[in-house]
């Protein structure tokens, strides 16, 4: 069974630090997407940023320039480093993983969230 174990969250004040990790444990291959999502109170979840496993990333357009995500194919993690961190970036983040596997077909699997909360 997969299971996706995220770690790193907290309280910062405004204009600080936090990294974010994740490491997929369990029998897990052909990993495509690994990202980052967030739902702040109130809202719908949204996508913070994803890695292809060519590399690749995209940003959500509110975190470009502040957050970082990189990713360790051999150890199937995946980090979000969150830099300038603003009240708006409150919520909770969720790892999320999709891949494709003989037999099983599509994935996709999702952390249990870790809090994250910028004090103004």
């Amino acid at each position: 069974q997969v299971q996706l174990v995220e770690s790193g969250g907290g309280l910062v004040q405004a204009g600080g630090s936090l990294r974010l990790s994740c490491a997929a444990s369990g029998r897990i291959f052909g990993i495509s997407v690994m990202g980052w999502y967030r739902q702040g109170s109130g809202k719908q979840r949204e996508l913070v940023a994803a890695i292809r496993d060519g590399g690749s990333t995209n940003y959500a357009d509110s975190v470009k320039g502040r957050f970082t995500i990189s990713r360790d194919n051999a150890k199937n993690t995946v980090d979000l480093q969150m830099n300038s961190l603003k009240p708006e970036d409150t919520a909770v983040y969720y790892c999320n993983v999709q891949g494709y596997w003989h037999g099983i077909g599509p994935y996709n699997y999702w952390g249990q969230g870790t809090q994250v909360t910028v004090s103004s």
